[in-house]
């Protein structure tokens, strides 16, 4: 084809993937949609504090400063001219020890480090595991609400993608029977994230073991996502997927991001929980090393960092920032309850996100939660994230891991702003 006279570009992207590029929703995407409406001054300068409460990064607070001995580690590793040179594709061998002796402290099962794969952050693990799984006709299992970047990577990776319904009455568990009304022989793999991103949800040892035998049934692996493991404060304590993958096979992924408050220092994995050799007969292991093999690895001198930090960092850390969030989970839940606007199925147990119900109808002239979103960083300069980037209309996602101060007033931003907005009686 020809454009004014001359040879179309090579390059040009058709029509088709274009759409399932406008398709792909991330958190960041629908996060700069927020943040572009914030109100400033006349030097571009917000005009009030800014609270966000829309996205899972407390790094930024003092209260959830990381760990002495982590920044320590980082330190010394970077200091001793170790870890300078290029990694191996699965991650350094003291990365992987490390990792697999760290998780195995909570499996009958105990890893090895040939089980542990190194990535760039969590968002790398999903990416190597969602395109690992990815072949012609298969379809991929996915909760809703959910974490948006999983159908960001299948759509590109053009592998099909089926929601399952969580529960909210139930807090929030798995609708087993509408996962085995979507699974068909093409179904290879469901995910599953415990603690519950966005929902606060932490499983109980027997539904996950229900899970486990319905993968079995189905004949498809669990893909764990537990970035948010041991961050629970209600009366259900974490449990991870990987005690029940002598029943079926387990992928768990995970990162120092959360229970560390260091996003920034990417760096997380993907273990395999596969004592019977499914996932390494099947041909998955193998894929997943391919994918590795041809992207970017963490930097060395975090990997070198792990084993310190992991060792070294103190459970009286880990409780102190567990206690952080129960205290504003607690503030958030209280809070929530007083506002007819927003209404919340299950207190939050675990991670650090409550999905709330928007009753629109209560509303004067706010239509959907995107709407109410943006008119609430427009008057309020508080950030929420819509629950249609999560596959839920008309819910919002609200973070409590930020300043308890910074929290209450947010809260009684919203509670203000939902007033405003109210229809007279």
């Amino acid at each position: 084809m020809e454009i004014n006279g001359s040879r179309e570009w090579n390059f040009r992207v058709e029509e088709e993937e274009q759409g399932n590029a406008a398709s792909a929703v991330t958190v960041r995407g629908v996060l700069n949609l927020l943040f572009q409406n914030i109100r400033k001054d006349d030097n571009n300068k917000p005009v009030d504090v800014v609270i966000p409460l829309g996205h899972g990064d407390p790094s930024n607070f003092p209260s959830f400063r990381t760990a002495a001995a982590a920044e320590d580690a980082v330190v010394h590793a970077l200091r001793s001219a170790k870890f300078n040179s290029y990694s191996s594709t699965n991650g350094l061998p003291s990365t992987r020890r490390a990792i697999a002796e760290y998780l195995s402290d909570d499996l009958p099962n105990k890893l090895t480090p040939d089980d542990v794969f190194v990535t760039l952050g969590c968002i790398q693990a999903i990416e190597m595991v969602i395109t690992a799984l990815a072949r012609p006709g298969a379809n991929v299992l996915f909760p809703r609400p959910g974490f948006p970047y999983y159908e960001a990577r299948a759509a590109f990776c053009k592998l099909e993608v089926r929601h399952y319904n969580l529960i909210p009455e139930q807090g929030w568990e798995v609708d087993l029977e509408h996962v085995e009304a979507l699974s068909d022989e093409n179904t290879v793999g469901m995910v599953m994230i415990n603690p519950g991103n966005p929902c606060g949800s932490v499983y109980t040892a027997q539904h996950l073991e229900k899970i486990a035998e319905m993968a079995k049934k189905l004949r498809f692996v669990v893909v764990a996502d537990e970035v948010y493991a041991h961050i629970c404060f209600g009366s259900t304590p974490f449990v991870p997927m990987g005690v029940y993958a002598s029943v079926a096979p387990v992928l768990t992924l995970g990162s120092i991001s959360k229970r560390l408050c260091v996003p920034g220092w990417r760096l997380g994995w993907i273990v395999t929980n596969d004592p019977h050799g499914i996932l390494k007969k099947s041909g998955l292991t193998r894929k997943m090393i391919n994918c590795l093999d041809v992207s970017a690895d963490p930097v060395t001198f975090i990997q070198g960092a792990i084993p310190d930090m992991l060792q070294n960092t103190t459970k009286e850390y880990y409780s102190k920032i567990v206690a952080i969030v129960k205290e504003t989970a607690e503030t958030c839940y209280s809070k929530i309850k007083d506002n007819p606007v927003i209404d919340c199925p299950h207190k939050p147990e675990g991670s650090m996100f409550v999905m709330v119900k928007l009753n629109v109808s209560l509303l004067d002239d706010i239509n959907d939660d995107l709407e109410f979103c943006i008119k609430l960083v427009q008057e309020e300069s508080v950030i929420v994230m819509p629950g249609v980037a999560l596959g839920m209309k008309n819910w919002l996602r609200i973070t409590f891991a930020i300043e308890p101060s910074l929290l209450e007033d947010g809260l009684q931003r919203i509670e203000a702003f939902c007033q405003r907005h109210a229809k007279k009686q």
